[in-house]
């Protein structure tokens, strides 16, 4: 089977302070980009894959997200599988 790609954010869950997030914020504010009302920063992974179906590929990601890529205390995850 043809090669492919996982792609997979990870983000504080949105009742976490972000301190990075509110520090790049209010370096924007002072650069003059008042108008963003909020900044949340995450991590972006991708995951290159060989030789599994669609199915499998869903599966072993969902499971690599959750088990390996994210605190689920603090943090949630999404997916795409990609060509």
């Amino acid at each position: 089977m043809p090669g492919m790609k996982a792609h997979v954010w990870v983000m504080l869950k949105s009742t976490v302070l972000d301190p990075q997030g509110q520090t790049i914020h209010h370096a924007l504010s002072s650069l003059g980009y008042t108008k963003i009302h909020g900044v949340r920063q995450g991590k972006f992974f991708v995951l290159e894959l060989n030789g599994m179906s669609q199915d499998d590929a869903k599966k072993q990601v969902e499971k690599i997200a959750r088990e390996v890529l994210t605190n689920p205390v603090i943090e949630e995850f999404r997916y795409e599988i990609v060509s």
